[in-house]
């Protein structure tokens, strides 16, 4: 099965190369709500359909990165240690595979604030769906 309909966005983004396809369910994969903006003016703006802090780096593991401080090395061990916390958590897997159902019938876009989509949790996230599609 294709994940053709699985995407990526930057939530906040205003360039056309950040936003999520039309009709994409825009989940927000991040582990912290956006600062100081009330319920009201994030539904206002729009940013995601579902926050799905679940699907973001632990709160241990995004206390021990700076985001957009990525070398090559601290990346690496940054995207390991993510691996491994879906590895060892029933719950984060099964999540991957709600998307990965999801993704498989219509559009998904895994979103979060950062950037730089390469040096982002979101490219790690989208490859861990995309493999979890193939063992279900």
């Amino acid at each position: 099965m294709g994940m053709n309909g699985l995407s990526t966005f930057r939530i906040g983004g205003e360039a056309p190369s950040e936003q999520a396809p039309k009709g994409a369910l825009r989940l927000g994969t991040v582990r912290y709500l956006p600062r100081g903006m009330s319920v009201a003016e994030r539904k206002k703006r729009n940013l995601f359909d579902v926050w799905l802090p679940l699907l973001a780096p632990s709160a241990e593991l995004f206390g021990t990165v700076k985001p957009g401080a990525f070398d090559d090395k601290s990346w690496d061990r940054f995207a390991q240690r993510y691996r491994k916390e879906f590895a060892s958590s029933a719950e984060k897997r099964e999540a991957l595979k709600l998307v990965a159902l999801l993704a498989r019938d219509g559009k998904v876009s895994l979103g979060c604030y950062c950037a730089d989509e390469k040096r982002c949790h979101r490219s790690l996230l989208k490859a861990l769906v995309e493999e979890t599609a193939k063992e279900i």
